[in-house]
């Protein structure tokens, strides 16, 4: 069965944990869970949850912290949220305090105890209208590649093209301020070649998936790009719909096949 979104639950109760998840992979979703604020943001960066179920968690107010970080972070600022509180009698032990909820930006809030099945429907709802959009970055020292890829990208609905540069130094540094899901990085370029920049990426950004694109398929270029840590290889001849496919492949963390 198709995997219909990816939900992040952070909570540090097992057995609620396990109920929820149990009943969100009975519908079809990917659930990703969690127990502290720090496994959480590490979640986000690496799994990319349509939709976060923030629920309660030791020490007081880390919960709170993390809802901050997403809304302030411009990366997970339009990331959907559900709030569970603490149950009134531990509220003043693990609960939201009354200025934390006052800054509280989520989709809806509720108070334990609640039934996993309760929040299905609005789950379903919430995630139906979601339509992750895969960042794109285009690295290419020539215009008519960038634009070309720029206007293909931009009929996809899934795919959003968030930045382009010139040579490698530019789309390093593009890549660590824009933090792209997928950079597609041509090889030859000046001031730092895309080998070189994907190297630094790949040492840096390990969550971004980095596709080599050139005119030049042969073993070699393939064989330098895996060791500088490109995630795959796609020859600028190839068809469209290769590239594309190999952008989504990429974005899934699924191994991508040369294109030539």
């Amino acid at each position: 069965m198709e995997k219909r979104g990816i939900i992040l639950i952070v909570d540090d109760e097992p057995e609620f944990t396990a109920s929820l998840q149990v009943t969100l992979e009975a519908k079809a979703y990917k659930v990703v869970t969690t127990s502290n604020r720090l496994q959480a943001e590490k979640a986000v960066r690496f799994e990319k949850p349509e939709l976060v179920i923030l629920g309660t968690m030791m020490p007081r107010g880390d919960a709170f912290l993390l809802h901050q970080w997403l809304k302030q972070n411009p990366n997970y600022t339009d990331l959907s949220m559900i709030v569970l509180d603490a149950p009134v009698e531990k509220q003043l032990i693990k609960g939201w305090a009354k200025h934390e909820g006052l800054q509280l930006e989520a989709e809806d809030f509720f108070c334990k105890p609640i039934e996993p099945a309760a929040l299905v429907p609005l789950i379903e709802k919430l995630l139906d209208k979601v339509i992750r959009r895969i960042k794109v970055l285009v690295a290419d020292d020539h215009a008519v590649v960038r634009e070309g890829i720029r206007a293909l990208l931009s009929l996809q609905k899934d795919m959003q093209v968030v930045g382009e540069a010139v040579d490698g130094k530019e789309a390093a540094d593009k890549t660590r301020q824009l933090i792209p899901d997928v950079v597609l990085m041509d090889i030859v370029m000046p001031v730092m070649n895309g080998l070189e920049a994907t190297k630094a990426i790949s040492k840096e950004c390990e969550q971004v998936k980095v596709l080599m694109l050139s005119q030049y398929d042969d073993e070699e270029n393939m064989l330098a790009s895996e060791q500088a840590g490109a995630f795959g290889f796609v020859a600028k001849k190839s068809a469209s719909s290769q590239l594309l496919a190999a952008i989504r492949s990429a974005n899934r963390g699924e191994p991508v096949t040369a294109a030539y």
